[in-house]
């Protein structure tokens, strides 16, 4: 049994021997180092950097917005084109923003209240403060003074007293509320500008008939209704009347006639003082036909967001935005 065990230990002991040098062979013999190198045709090529600057410069690939929009001034009441004027973007070209346009109707509307609604509490009305009769004794339920706000006549419980409703908003997002509501109608096309002293001419036999007192011995209504007729053709010829949604005319000064016909048909618009113009009124009709001189006083009026605060002598920076440059005429 002991000479099988030297046996086996003598085979085993071989084996390791004979893999011990195969693999100091195997250790020994190199690879070539060209069949698994890589070679340049298999390499990624480097970019090509073009150093040439007037070929492809980086401002004339990037996109920039267009600072004016082209502006139409008609006449008034023919609707003739005279000329093109070049506006700010920045006054007729703004994103339309809902909740700032929101912000600027409800504090116009916050600040038209009266707020003069009051009612009298029961130490205010008129009579003796006097309990009425006994508590006890009478069988009836009892009570205290007349003044009570359980009797007819009494006083009210948490009745509306005088109050400001007015609130606040600060400057800057009311006028760019302006701003914003004007370029509104200007992309949607129902920003009409015409030039300025805006008036209704009335036709040539009606002012003679006027002049010879024609209309002396009847009444007004006579004159009235043929104004008022002569205005409705005037604005349906024009798509500005009550199938287009009424029109807003908004003028410098008032003109006579085109108030007082107006007032005659209000379905079929109304006649503003640019003085008396708020957010609300340039979005509620279907047009907004407006001078030049009022328009640009609206705009000049309310563009403290675009001013700067701080004056700076620099004539390499950009000044503030600047509307009504005659492009045609």
């Amino acid at each position: 049994m002991a000479a099988k065990g030297v046996r086996g230990l003598n085979e085993a002991m071989r084996s390791l021997s004979i893999a011990s040098h195969t693999c100091r062979e195997a250790a020994s013999t190199r690879i070539p180092s060209s069949i698994y190198a890589r070679s340049m045709a298999t390499e990624a090529s480097l970019p090509t950097i073009t150093t040439n600057t007037a070929s492809s410069s980086p401002s004339s690939s990037l996109w920039r917005p267009a600072t004016t929009v082209p502006v139409t001034v008609f006449n008034f009441p023919s609707y003739e084109p005279q000329r093109l004027e070049s506006w700010s973007s920045k006054h007729l070209n703004l994103p339309l923003r809902r909740d700032i346009l929101h912000l600027a109707v409800v504090y116009e509307g916050d600040n038209t209240r009266q707020g003069t609604a009051s009612t009298k509490t029961r130490y205010e009305v008129h009579g003796t403060h006097k309990k009425l009769y006994a508590q006890k004794g009478l069988g009836r339920a009892r009570v205290g003074t007349k003044q009570s706000p359980l009797r007819r006549g009494g006083g009210k419980t948490f009745g509306p007293k005088p109050r400001d409703f007015g609130t606040k908003i600060t400057r800057k997002v009311y006028d760019l509320a302006w701003r914003t509501a004007l370029s509104y109608r200007y992309r949607r096309g129902e920003l009409v500008v015409c030039q300025d002293g805006m008036e209704l001419p009335l036709p040539a036999d009606f002012e003679a008939l006027l002049q010879s007192g024609a209309f002396r011995d009847s009444s007004d209504e006579l004159e009235a209704g043929f104004r008022a007729k002569w205005l409705k053709q005037v604005l349906d010829f024009n798509d500005w009347g009550r199938k287009a949604g009424r029109s807003t005319f908004i003028t410098s000064s008032r003109r006579n006639n085109l108030f007082e016909a107006l007032d005659l048909v209000p379905n079929w618009g109304r006649a503003l003082d640019v003085g008396d113009v708020d957010v609300k009124d340039l979005l509620e009709t279907g047009r907004i036909v407006v001078e030049r001189d009022a328009l640009m006083h609206m705009v000049e009026s309310h563009q403290s967001d675009l001013l700067p605060s701080v004056f700076v002598s620099n004539a390499s920076l950009p000044k503030h935005a600047v509307s009504g440059e005659i492009i045609v005429e």
